[in-house]
């Protein structure tokens, strides 16, 4: 009987694809001679015909607070713009317009990260994944707690989905992974988010864009969601 390694088995799932940003499915596994380094974020790349990033964002503050509330109880990110400033632009715009409302926790992978950020409406995914924004350099670490934009490996493709480094992974940081929020409160909240699907709703991005939740629902039942994520009102003032 042929053996595998659990080595290749975690880099074939998590070279799965992060975001199906365009809507085409995550390329297979890339061939190389030595092992896939573990852990990294890799998304199919946009078509030659894939629109310029939106420049002309609608400023955020400079410091905000975004609350979680989810399957599993509540959570809250505090948002610096100037470690990001078109991810935390774009962040601001897309909670304003209450995209993650709704949105599954469809990759959630033990010592590495959750991800989410495709709506569970159609039409509003379709309406957003185009969106893409330019990059933003990497000021902090992708460390236990911070949140970042996925995005494939091309540049200036972020859209709408996000991750939260459960564990310190650093080693994205050369990929450009550039985070624009820490969880300040609530992280044993997001430890806590169901991790029994681990990547594989991620091999399914065209199902979840094309029908939404109820793809989710019906394959992967018990994954956790978000139920609502809001501004908190009494923004933090800025740190000095």
């Amino acid at each position: 009987m042929q053996r595998f390694s659990t080595l290749s088995v975690l880099a074939a799932l998590v070279f799965c694809g992060c975001e199906g940003s365009g809507g085409t499915q995550a390329d297979p596994p890339v061939p190389v001679a030595a092992p896939l380094k573990p852990g990294v974020i890799k998304m199919a790349p946009k078509g030659p015909e894939a629109p310029a990033p939106v420049s002309n964002l609608p400023k955020s503050p400079d410091l905000y607070r975004v609350k979680f509330e989810t399957t599993k109880g509540d959570f809250v990110i505090e948002v610096h713009r100037d470690w990001a400033p078109n991810g935390s632009d774009r962040f601001h715009e897309l909670v304003e317009a209450k995209f993650y409302d709704g949105v599954k926790f469809f990759r959630v992978i033990e010592d590495f990260m959750v991800q989410f950020g495709i709506s569970g409406d159609p039409a509003k995914s379709a309406e957003w994944r185009e969106k893409t924004i330019p990059d933003d350099p990497v000021v902090k670490s992708n460390t236990r707690g911070f949140v970042t934009f996925a995005k494939t490996g091309l540049p200036d493709s972020r859209t709408t989905q996000l991750f939260i480094n459960f564990v310190d992974n650093s080693r994205l940081d050369s990929d450009g992974f550039a985070p624009f929020a820490e969880v300040v409160s609530g992280m044993d909240v997001v430890d806590a988010l169901n991790k029994e699907y681990g990547a594989t709703p991620s091999d399914y991005q065209p199902e979840i864009q094309s029908q939404g939740n109820a793809f989710l629902e019906q394959k992967f039942p018990n994954l956790d969601a978000v139920k609502t994520a809001r501004l908190v009102k009494d923004e933090p003032a800025a740190a000095p």
